[in-house]
């Protein structure tokens, strides 16, 4: 199990595939990034938490960043959870727990402990949240005010 990097450390780059195709962690520079860590599809609490995003998805929506579940189930396991749940939230697949493991946040048999990171536009963990037990989630309101810390989002490119 590595180490979960600190607030002020660079994230760790990635690429994984997910419910909305392939997410490259390093080609969203410039944004905002909320990367939700969790145990797994279906199970009581990860339902209530995607399911929350998705209740609040107008919320979601203002937050101005990026916003994406990762997990170690396949993809098909996470398009089954979406569709299942009508969820809006994009979930990446780590079946190898690769990403986990960078972010420290791998419990081998366990699986992946709940976490959420928020990454600034140059690529900075900014706020981090590790959960003990994973009987709790971040929410959009908590979403919101780590968020507010990092400043107003970067103004979106001209078209």
């Amino acid at each position: 199990m590595g180490k979960a990097p600190n607030v002020g450390d660079v994230a760790p780059d990635f690429t994984l595939e997910g419910t909305a195709g392939r997410f490259a962690l390093s080609e969203h520079r410039g944004e905002r990034v909320v990367l939700l860590f969790y145990p797994g599809d279906e199970t009581m609490v990860c339902t209530r938490q995607f399911c929350s995003y998705r209740d609040r998805s107008d919320e979601m929506a203002s937050l101005g960043a990026t916003v994406v579940g990762i997990s170690g189930q396949d993809v098909d396991s996470h398009e089954s959870f979406t569709a299942s749940h009508g969820l809006t939230v994009p979930l990446l697949a780590d079946p190898e727990k690769e990403v986990a493991k960078r972010y420290g946040v791998s419990r081998g048999r366990l699986g992946t402990q709940r976490a959420a990171f928020v990454i600034d536009g140059d690529g900075i963990v900014r706020w981090r949240k590790l959960h003990a037990l994973g009987l709790d989630y971040v929410d959009v309101d908590e979403l919101r005010e780590a968020l507010a810390t990092l400043g107003a989002a970067p103004a979106a490119p001209a078209a």
